[in-house]
């Protein structure tokens, strides 16, 4: 497994800002938006594309495309939805799957309650998107699930990581083609399983809390 941390100042300014406790709800989710773009850039640097032959108003010349099978796009419901849009942005032709996954937040386990994949995913490149790695479990238990259905090549993007989750991530997920893309990896993780010192809790700063 690799984790590539994106060191560039417009990532940085849109990371601090989503830090901020006072940032309301649209401008975090704008701001999340702008910043799943940037991360993807980085992302998809190694996507799969073929040449192809075309055509230009002055003579003939060779480009590339995206290759076939086209990447699969998977945010992880609630908060992974939040990134869905900037990845999109960047990859229009990409297909979407969805994963819905919950944590409890006693046991920190992740559990599968929705899933919207293509049974078959031989030689597919994923791009997973779930704003927070934090324990990792949530992560781990999604790839693990993409990986037995065949894909060969994932790309986690997340906005913030903890060094325990990378850590868990690097152990079950070892000599697996996986790659983390994030704006940061944070200090550590508190007693209930947040970063620090993080953004809170992404899909609540996306979306506010519903009782």
């Amino acid at each position: 497994m690799r984790t590539h941390v994106v060191d560039h100042p417009l990532v940085a300014h849109k990371l601090t800002t989503l830090r901020d406790a006072r940032t309301d709800s649209p401008t975090f989710r704008r701001l999340a938006d702008e910043l799943v773009t940037l991360l993807a850039y980085e992302a998809t640097r190694d996507v799969r594309v073929d040449e192809v032959g075309i055509a230009t108003p002055v003579t003939e010349t060779t480009g590339v495309r995206l290759s076939y099978p086209r990447p699969l796009v998977v945010p992880i419901i609630r908060a992974g939805l939040g990134m869905l849009e900037g990845m999109v942005r960047l990859l229009p032709t990409a297909e979407v799957g969805f994963l819905g996954m919950i944590r409890d937040e006693e046991t920190l386990q992740a559990s599968t309650y929705a899933n919207r994949m293509p049974d078959d995913l031989s030689g597919r490149q994923v791009y997973v998107l779930d704003p927070m790695l934090a324990t990792g479990g949530t992560l781990v238990a999604a790839i693990q699930e993409l990986i037995r259905r065949g894909a060969d090549d994932v790309t986690a993007l997340c906005l913030l990581a903890a060094p325990e989750g990378v850590g868990v991530m690097e152990r079950e997920l070892a000599g697996t083609p996986v790659t983390v893309v994030t704006a940061a990896v944070d200090e550590r993780l508190n007693d209930q399983g947040f970063i620090v010192p993080g953004l809170g809790d992404a899909g609540d700063r996306m979306y506010g809390t519903a009782d």
